[in-house]
């Protein structure tokens, strides 16, 4: 039975992470410090006798007791806007010398195949568009912003240099918007915002005029992705996007939200947060030839799992 370790187990990406490679037949260890993470998404999975959980943190955990590993992804690092602000140090070390720890750990375990979870907001506000993993990013490395944007892309120079230097079966997945069952309430992203005010009954509120765009790719295939990044053989010192390329507008989304919920919320407006990024679509073409992956699920129909999910778990409807 092949091992995985996965840290920032108790996140939205992270939980449903763990589900899928237990329903593969996996040994899961999973690793969390319940900064960001909720207890609540591991429930479903405490009984499962191939599930084993530690609550620490990733600076602290003795990885070399977990013997060998075959797939290790590391997840951990707060990725909301409204996380990351709230706890801009914390971000910088898990992404820095979190990710140092973790590699070192993998230079005794070289034959495990390692994930990382990088992001889009390594582009910055972007001057290309769509995003290729060639292009550099324009990210202000002073901004509210950059404790996230800057440790991930600290954390993919580390991982790519060691793979130069040690030869490690090391793989970066710049994750873009990605949405569904497990997010939290008050997540401060685009889709659990509007989700959870339209359920509610608050008004929804759209930053600047709602004419920048993102690209929503749903949970289902984003963690498909991120297996098959891991399982794919030959893709050692890679980075790879990962996301949906189908382009909306906020405004667009906020509507579609608000027909989905019959919702009587109106739409609000509000200023912009600075260093907003204007557009946001990945190039996936990398994914498609070398991992054979394209997301599958549609907006509506990821939209219409969401909110089911929204009204079980916050809403008890």
């Amino acid at each position: 039975m092949n091992k995985a370790l996965i840290t920032g187990a108790a996140g939205f990406i992270g939980s449903n992470l763990c589900q899928f490679l237990l329903d593969k037949k996996m040994t899961v260890f999973a690793v969390d410090n319940f900064l960001t993470g909720n207890k609540k998404n591991l429930e479903p999975l405490i009984n499962n006798p191939h599930f084993h959980f530690f609550a620490a943190d990733v600076l602290d955990f003795d990885f070399f007791k977990l013997g060998k590993i075959d797939y290790v992804f590391h997840l951990a690092s707060p990725a909301s806007p409204v996380k990351y602000r709230a706890y801009p140090i914390e971000t910088l070390m898990v992404n820095s010398m979190g990710t140092k720890k973790i590699l070192d750990y993998l230079l005794k375990n070289n034959t495990a195949s390692f994930v990382f979870a990088s992001t889009s907001e390594v582009y910055g506000n972007p001057k290309e568009h769509p995003q290729k993993e060639t292009y550099y990013g324009n990210v202000n490395p002073i901004g509210d912003r950059a404790c996230y944007d800057e440790g991930k892309r600290f954390a993919e120079t580390l991982i790519i240099t060691y793979f130069r230097r040690f030869k490690l079966n090391l793989r970066v997945a710049r994750i873009f918007n990605t949405y569904g069952p497990n997010m939290e309430e008050d997540d401060g992203r685009v889709i659990c915002n509007f989700i959870y005010q339209a359920l509610s009954n608050q008004p929804i509120t759209v930053y600047g005029k709602g004419e920048q765009t993102r690209s929503f790719c749903y949970i289902s295939d984003m963690i498909n992705g991120l297996y098959l990044m891991a399982k794919t053989k030959n893709l050692a010192g890679e980075v790879i996007n990962l996301g949906n390329p189908e382009e909306k507008k906020i405004i667009e989304v906020a509507q579609l939200i608000k027909k989905l919920t019959l919702t009587k919320s109106p739409i609000i407006f509000k200023p912009n947060y600075p260093d907003d990024p204007e557009k946001r679509k990945p190039d996936i073409k990398k994914a498609e030839r070398l991992i054979k992956w394209r997301p599958k699920i549609r907006l509506e129909d990821g939209l219409q799992k969401t909110i089911i999910y929204f009204k079980k778990r916050y809403f008890s409807l």
